[in-house]
C-alpha cells in the first residue's frame, strides 16, 4: 500500500514540476523511485522512470501540437538519428554496475542543476548552424538520454536552438517529440532485460497526469516568478545530486571493504 501511494505521489511531484516550470523535473524520477518508492535496483528505477518520462512528454506534446509550436522536420531528424544513440547508450547503461551508474547519474544531476541556475542566453535571431550540427547533436544527446534513462530535454532544447535558431517555445515543443522517442526506446530496451516495473510505472504516470494539470494551473498565476521557481528547482536537483552521489559512493566503498 505504501509503495502504491508513494509511486502516485512521486509521479505527481514530477508532473507538477514539469507543468510548473516546463523542465528539469523528470530527472527527479529515478531518485524518487529509488529512495521514496523503494525500488532497490538502480537499473529498474532507470527503466521504469524512462517509461514514465516518455508518457509524460507525449501528454505534454499534445498541447504544443495544438498551439503549432512544433517544427516537425527537425523533430523527425533529431528523433530518428538520436534513436540510434539512445539504443547504444541504454545498452551500455545496462552493462554497467548499477551503483556505479548511480554515481554517474548524480554527476549528471549536478550539471543539470547548475545549468538551470544560468539564464538562457542563446540568440534565436542568429543564423542556423551548419547542416551537420543537428544530426551530430542528436546522436550525442540520444546516447546521453539512453545511458542515464533521462528525458534529456535540458540537452535537447539548447541543441535545437544552436542548430536551427528556432524560437525557444518551438524548441521546447519540438524537444518533446525526441524526449518521447528516447524515453520509450530506453524503457523498451531495459524491459527486454526485465528492468521495468510496469505497475509502478502506471501509478507513477497516473500521479504525473494529475500533477501536470495542477502545475500548469499554478504556473499561470506564478508566471512572473518563473525564474525564482526555476532556481528553487535547481537547488532541489543539486541537493538530490549530493544525496544520490553520497549513497552511491557509500555503497561502492562498502563493497570494496
Amino acid at each position: 500500500m505504501y509503495a502504491s501511494i508513494a509511486a502516485i505521489l512521486s509521479g505527481g511531484l514530477v508532473g507538477f514540476v514539469l507543468g510548473l516550470v516546463g523542465g528539469g523535473g523528470s530527472i527527479l524520477a529515478t531518485p524518487l523511485l529509488l529512495y521514496v518508492v523503494g525500488i532497490a535496483n538502480p537499473h529498474v528505477a532507470i527503466g521504469t522512470g524512462a517509461l514514465a518520462v516518455s508518457v509524460s512528454a507525449a501528454l505534454n506534446l499534445a498541447n504544443y501540437w495544438r498551439q503549432h509550436w512544433i517544427r516537425w522536420r527537425p523533430a523527425i531528424i533529431f528523433s530518428a538519428i538520436g534513436a540510434a544513440g539512445t539504443l547504444a547508450g541504454s545498452t551500455l547503461g545496462k552493462a554497467i554496475d548499477g551503483t556505479q551508474l548511480l554515481v554517474l547519474f548524480g554527476g549528471v544531476m549536478f550539471v543539470v542543476g547548475l545549468l538551470m541556475l544560468r539564464p538562457r542566453a542563446l540568440d534565436a535571431a542568429s543564423a542556423p548552424a551548419a547542416g551537420w550540427v543537428l544530426p551530430v547533436l542528436a546522436l550525442l544527446t540520444g546516447a546521453a538520454s539512453g545511458f542515464f534513462g533521462i528525458g534529456g530535454g535540458f540537452l535537447i532544447v539548447p541543441a535545437l536552438l544552436v542548430a536551427t535558431r528556432m524560437p525557444i517555445i518551438e524548441a521546447v515543443g519540438t524537444s518533446l517529440v525526441a524526449v518521447t522517442v528516447f524515453g520509450l526506446l530506453t524503457s523498451l530496451n531495459y524491459a527486454l532485460s526485465g528492468y521495468v516495473e510496469w505497475m509502478v510505472a502506471a501509478k507513477f504516470i497516473v500521479g504525473g497526469i494529475g500533477g501536470g494539470i495542477a502545475g500548469a494551473l499554478v504556473a499561470g498565476r506564478l508566471a512572473q516568478h518563473k525564474r525564482a521557481l526555476n532556481t528553487v528547482l535547481a537547488l532541489i536537483i543539486l541537493s538530490a545530486a549530493v544525496y544520490v552521489t553520497v549513497q552511491g559512493v557509500g555503497t561502492l566503498v562498502q563493497g570494496a571493504a
